[in-house]
């Protein structure tokens, strides 16, 4: 006697490979737009013209661009894991100012909030939006500048991963299918 094959379950298997599939060809799509954003941000660290501090959103189109701000007041200072001009771990010295503005004020290996009531900030917009002050601020040392490769572009493994799940979803259901038919 021949069992037949379950329709339901199939087309549920058949309709979340075809899903991963999707996914992984999408990633790989991503993978593309990524690196031409990686570019853009490239070329926009090595351009010299300042651009306007974004306030508001993300600001992503200003990422490594060269900017300043002026900070009236300062609501709070924090520190915030970082990494020194040098490569030493330690702590970014972080400010919020009263208009909203992040200000990464500089590096220092002391946990200690640094004396500074806010002013006149030039440096380089990172992700955040954040200014990282270029020259440090309140007697600290120069911090990493933010780098554009620090960014992955890791969509080709994430594309490769959908289609391991796409593969192991079929090959689970052909060997779910000989047992039952035994």
């Amino acid at each position: 006697m021949t069992r037949r094959i379950p329709i339901i379950a199939t087309i549920i298997v058949l309709a979340a490979v075809a899903t991963m599939i999707a996914l992984g060809v999408w990633q790989i799509g991503r993978m593309g737009e990524k690196a031409n954003l990686l570019a853009r941000y490239e070329a926009a660290a090595n351009a010299g013209d300042e651009v306007t501090f974004p306030l508001e959103g993300d600001g992503a189109d200003a990422w490594f661009r060269r900017s300043r701000l002026t900070c009236d007041g300062v609501a709070k200072i924090e520190a915030v894991a970082g990494t020194s001009g040098k490569g030493q771990k330690g702590w970014v010295q972080r400010a919020t100012c009263t208009s909203g503005a992040i200000v990464d004020l500089g590096y220092s290996r002391d946990i200690a909030t640094p004396a500074w009531t806010g002013g006149d900030v030039t440096g380089v917009i990172a992700p955040g939006p954040r200014l990282v002050a270029d020259p440090p601020l309140a007697g600290l040392q120069p911090m990493a500048k933010p780098d554009p490769g620090d960014l992955p572009n890791n969509h080709l493994a994430y594309a490769g991963q959908w289609f391991f799940f796409a593969l192991t979803a079929l090959v689970i259901y052909v060997l779910a299918i000989r047992r039952r038919q035994r």
